[in-house]
């Protein structure tokens, strides 16, 4: 009988112990599905990449002002011709150069009789008209808006705007920076999660960050909206990725 009531105390001890084990090892698998793999790695990606504008806007204006409407007009008219002949002959083609609505403004200027009293009197007519050249030739109407004072030496009064340098491949080399981007962010994180002895799992948030385009070498500073330099020909594009990783 006591060698009985020994056994019996072994058997409660050895299945209490095993449920130990067996209760630990539950709950410690249970702490890995919910906690462990829960934990994440946050990495941000960057790609940067310099090009050439292929597009140039350029826009100037002039203006004429005379005592009638009519002799205002022809005066503008003779302006206009003598400017699209000009732009004619150094390569830009028609098609290239847009004239806009002639803008018509009546001039006053006030005179004070001897009593001391002020009034206006018509002045003439000014009118202004603008010409806009968009071309994928970049260098010649680079070089025309730079030797522009050959019409002011014809007698027009003309006003040159600084150019604009667009890229017609924009969008391509977006989607280029942004592959580019993201393989960067996901070396970061598999660097990261090596380093922590964890392994990387699946992709939990991928964000795009602020699409930005500078001047080359220039100094100019970043802002939160994207800057979008339209003043230099040669350009850097940059863009960041925000990837999060799960941890196994």
């Amino acid at each position: 009988m006591k060698e009985y009531k020994t056994w019996t105390k072994l058997g409660t001890v050895l299945v209490t112990g095993v449920s130990l084990i067996l209760c630990s090892w539950i709950l410690g698998h249970y702490w890995k599905r919910t906690h462990v793999q829960n934990e994440t790695v946050k990495v941000t990606g960057l790609a940067t990449k310099d090009f050439i504008s292929d597009l140039i806007v350029w826009r100037g204006n002039f203006s004429r002002k005379a005592t009638t409407l009519k002799e205002a007009y022809d005066g503008l008219k003779t302006d206009a011709d003598i400017i699209k002949g000009y732009l004619l002959k150094k390569g830009v083609s028609d098609s290239e150069m847009v004239f806009s609505a002639v803008n018509i403004m009546k001039d006053f200027r006030y005179i004070t009789n001897a009593n001391g009293q002020s009034s206006s009197v018509f002045d003439g007519f000014s009118l202004s008209q603008s010409v806009q050249i968009e071309s994928h030739d970049v260098d010649n109407i680079e070089r025309i808006s730079r030797e522009i004072t050959d019409l002011i030496n014809m007698g027009v009064e003309f006003y040159s705007q600084f150019p604009e340098y667009y890229s017609t491949r924009l969008a391509d080399i977006k989607l280029e920076m942004l592959a580019q981007a993201s393989m960067d962010a996901k070396t970061r994180a598999l660097q990261i999660a090596e380093n922590a002895g964890a392994r990387l799992g699946e992709l939990r948030n991928a964000s795009m960050g602020i699409f930005q385009i500078t001047g080359q070498n220039s100094s100019e500073d970043y802002s939160w909206g994207g800057t979008f330099n339209t003043t230099s020909k040669s350009k850097t594009a940059s863009v960041t990725v925000k990837l999060e990783y799960y941890l196994k």
